[in-house]
């Protein structure tokens, strides 16, 4: 049922005869000390928590700590019990005088109370360290984000640098396709004028062998006068 420190001083002492639940019917009450016992209420500063220890000789007959939704119930003026869930019991202590009833049922109160004070502690501190965590992980996801942000403003200069260089290739490609339109009409301007100036040579050609032929028959004719005469 786990130790206690015997060294330390108990907040408060008294005799008691002790009893616990009959295990078999859960309502009679089985002595546990054949007779009055010294029954010490503890703060155990290691742990934070009030116990109750009494001791039978060398045996604990009960070691029992204060829980917040613990009860000691007053049955009678000298009697008083409650239930440990960790034990898997029921106490009950009779008192010799109802002030010795008194004083436990008042410690056990405080130190409940007491008890739920620091479970609320250390559900509160739990409660901060998850909120903590939760921060941490926020604040993680956060820059995470931003950087996911940045990256995706980066991209974007990227594409924005790609495309105004898109532009100014598509402008460039423009301006080489009018000066190859301007050299494909030039080149057919030329050839047009080769082919005219073939055809003006051909006809020369044509009208100077005419010439030829009429100046040959000019010539025989001149020829033949000469002979006559």
């Amino acid at each position: 049922m786990g130790h206690f420190k015997q060294k330390e001083q108990p907040i408060f002492s008294t005799r008691a005869h002790v009893f616990q639940i009959d295990p078999n019917t859960k309502k009679n009450w089985v002595p546990t000390s054949k007779h009055a016992v010294t029954v010490s209420y503890f703060y155990d500063s290691t742990r934070n928590v009030y116990r109750i220890i009494s001791l039978d000789g060398s045996k604990a007959i009960i070691n029992s700590t204060i829980t917040p939704n613990m009860t000691f119930t007053k049955t009678s003026q000298k009697f008083g019990q409650w239930a440990d869930s960790r034990a898997n019991t029921v106490y009950g202590l009779g008192f010799s005088s109802e002030h010795h009833l008194s004083k436990v049922t008042e410690l056990e109160c405080v130190s409940s109370q007491a008890n739920a004070v620091h479970t609320h502690k250390t559900e509160l501190n739990q409660t901060i360290q998850e909120l903590e965590e939760t921060l941490k992980m926020k604040e993680e996801e956060i820059e995470r984000l931003k950087q996911e942000i940045d990256n995706a403003r980066e991209l974007q200069e990227q594409r924005d640098s790609l495309t105004q260089k898109l532009q100014e290739v598509e402008i460039r490609n423009k301006d080489l396709e009018g000066q190859l339109s301007d050299l494909e009409q030039r080149l057919e301007k030329s050839q047009n004028e080769q082919e005219a100036f073939r055809n003006n040579l051909k006809t020369l050609l044509e009208i100077l062998d005419g010439k030829i032929f009429e100046l040959t028959e000019l010539r025989d004719n001149l020829a033949k006068l000469l002979e006559c005469s």
